[in-house]
């Protein structure tokens, strides 16, 4: 066969296919779309610059950012020991990490009080020998971010760590390069744009992260009031002032996704 037929054959689009595709599409961008159109664009500036929005914006990338750090210093050693450790029941290991994907936010939310609340299971220690409590506090913020999204960051990772060729390790080995200086210097930046994607992902989930957060750290207006939970506020009170803040959201959302999706496409080639 010759290229132009070829390429003639592979360009073809079945409408069995184009069909669902397009309404797949439409039904992921019209929601999107009713934002923008339902907006209240004549006092959009107004509330914009107001100081909730302001604080509940600044709280929540700060908690989002702090959850991905942590993830990224637990996920990455975590992601390395299910690809390439040899460990008895690493298949139950693995399906223990990605539990916290399909279980509901608000369970893990639970789960969370019932460990780290004054009386759980490690939260009694923390209290009555360091008089930490995590529950109701922008630190719970943090730790029920992290444990909704790390999943999305140790997937990631493992799946880098597989697809990496690790001839170049070996080779590190071979030379008498330490086992940390061999992951520090050969396998992370081998598998960095996997860590990028993964850390995007981790910090997008928790950016928007409610269920468990309202349940573990609460809703107190400038200690754990994200911008999720502004939004579910604001809904009950003044639909306009939850569709500026689901805009404000998406517009973050949107250009932190698209900005480092580049980079790490960039990092791939």
């Amino acid at each position: 066969m010759s290229r132009a037929r070829r390429r003639a054959a592979t360009g073809r689009r079945p409408l069995v296919l184009v069909i669902p595709a397009v309404c797949a599409l439409a039904f992921l961008v019209i929601p999107l779309i009713g934002l923008l159109v339902r907006a209240p664009w004549s006092t959009l500036s107004e509330r914009l610059f107001s100081a909730e929005v302001g604080t509940a914006l600044r709280l929540s990338l700060i908690c989002a950012t702090c959850a991905t750090a942590i993830c990224l210093v637990l996920g990455i050693p975590l992601a390395w020991l299910l690809a390439r450790a040899r460990i008895p029941g690493r298949g139950v290991v693995r399906a223990l990490v990605t539990v916290p994907l399909v279980l509901p936010p608000v369970v893990g939310g639970v789960a969370l009080l019932l460990v780290f609340g004054r009386r759980g299971l490690i939260g009694q220690y923390l209290y009555g020998w360091f008089g930490v409590s995590l529950p109701f506090t922008t630190p719970g913020v943090v730790v029920a971010e992290a444990f909704v999204a790390m999943p999305f960051l140790v997937i990631s990772v493992e799946g880098a760590l597989r697809g990496a060729d690790t001839r170049y390790e070996e080779a590190a080995a071979t030379l008498g390069a330490t086992p940390w200086y061999t992951f520090r210097r050969v396998t992370l930046p081998s598998i960095l744009p996997g860590v990028i994607a993964g850390a995007v992902l981790c910090w997008a989930r928790a950016l928007g992260e409610f269920g468990a957060t309202i349940t573990f750290a609460g809703n107190f207006p400038g200690r754990t009031t994200t911008m999720p939970l502004a939004v579910y506020l604001a809904l009950e009170t003044d639909p306009d002032a939850a569709i500026v803040l689901s805009l404000v959201l998406l517009i973050v959302s949107v250009v932190v996704l698209v900005s480092l999706r580049e980079r790490w496409i960039r990092g791939a080639v």
